[in-house]
């Protein structure tokens, strides 16, 4: 991985340069492990004029490491004191370096560590780099994918086994830390992000947070989990009914976000653009008539974070392109009567490779539980 993680520190310089900046300090931790691999909390990366150099903070022994070793190839540059600051050592080094000039993630940087880096390195120009490795970032290699892969077939199974378990009577918070068990039993490093299950009239809410509500013959079950792989998180999300046939109008409300969701999927290709996407998924809950309450977004990129760019919404500008891995998750909630939410992780592929290629595959069929 060494030549991979090189090979996207020198696009990056690339870019630096042509922003007029010699060095850049990378301090978003999804943003250092793209660039240099799995790296103790709190590291930063300096992208340097002579070298590059990872700094960390603390004795090794002390500091949480992911999975993985961060890139051998690197320079590591260790503070000897407890309390200080990697992005302002970094700078220092920087400045040691003879750059002239510094570019930030000004996003992720407090005005106090901004502060502190402008005092400690006086001379050095500082730039912003903006959202330059995030932008590197939405295009992802084979190797990204293949963790992608790896990352839904996990959620797929730990939804599956808990489908095959008696669940009336459970709360929505035994159901959801024990998901959260079975992803790691299964080889997750954890969760993509907090488990949402909700029963009844909380099911379909966007973000539902678990509470001790048991589920009751005849509700909606809506599961949102996803699993995190080698540090890529995927998402899927699953509407069920509990212990009868579903009655009329959760048939009617299914089929439509089905119809959504199904939409949404098949206008993905590259260079469909962001907001064509969320405009295919939402004419459909539109023409039912089902304008208030949607999502503010049909789907959004997912990778070393779980809400990542491209954001397919209806203001989005921009287009798709190939090797891109999004989620397509549209939904409804009726107030007081519960609501479905479909959401599938997909990888945009050219119609001559198949097209959109779907990572979740559990079914999507109105399962009665």
């Amino acid at each position: 991985m060494s030549e991979v993680y090189a090979a996207r520190r020198a696009r990056l310089r690339e870019r630096c340069q042509a922003g007029g900046s010699a060095s850049a300090l990378i301090t978003r931790p999804a943003n250092v492990r793209y660039l240099a691999g799995p790296a103790p909390l709190g590291t930063v990366l300096l992208l340097g004029r002579q070298e590059d150099v990872l700094v960390c903070s603390g004795p090794p022994g002390e500091r949480p490491t992911p999975a993985g070793r961060p890139d051998e190839s690197l320079r590591r540059h260790t503070l000897s004191g407890p309390g200080g600051d990697p992005a302002v050592a970094a700078a220092g080094l920087a400045e040691a370096q003879g750059a002239d000039s510094l570019a930030l993630e000004e996003h992720h940087l407090t005005v106090a560590r901004h502060r502190a880096v402008r005092s400690v390195a006086p001379r050095l120009r500082l730039a912003d780099l903006g959202g330059a490795v995030e932008q590197l970032r939405v295009v992802k290699d084979e190797e990204e994918i293949s963790c992608l892969r790896i990352a839904a077939e996990i959620a797929d199974q730990a939804l599956g086994e808990l489908l095959e378990s008696i669940l009336v009577g459970r709360t929505e918070r035994h159901l959801a830390l024990e998901l959260e068990r079975r992803l790691v039993d299964h080889g997750a490093d954890g969760p993509a992000f907090p488990t949402s299950v909700a029963t009844g009239p909380n099911a379909g809410r966007r973000g539902h947070r678990p509470t001790d509500r048991r589920v009751e013959e005849g509700d909606f079950l809506s599961v949102c989990l996803g699993a995190a792989y080698r540090g890529y998180r995927c998402e899927i999300g699953r509407t069920f009914v509990i212990g009868t046939a579903p009655a009329d109008w959760q048939i009617e409300l299914y089929d439509l976000v089905f119809a959504a969701q199904r939409a949404g999927r098949e206008s993905l290709a590259p260079g469909a653009a962001y907001r064509d996407v969320d405009r295919a998924a939402r004419q459909v809950m539109d023409s039912a008539g089902y304008t208030q309450g949607l999502p503010s977004l049909t789907g959004h990129g997912v990778g070393l974070e779980i809400d990542e760019d491209p954001q397919l919404g209806p203001a989005a500008m921009g287009k798709l392109d190939a090797c891109v891995p999004v989620t397509v998750e549209p939904g409804v909630h009726l107030p007081g009567r519960g609501g479905v939410r479909i959401d599938d992780t997909l990888v945009v592929r050219p119609e001559a490779d198949g097209g959109p290629e779907l990572l979740t595959i559990t079914t999507k069929e109105l399962l009665a539980l």
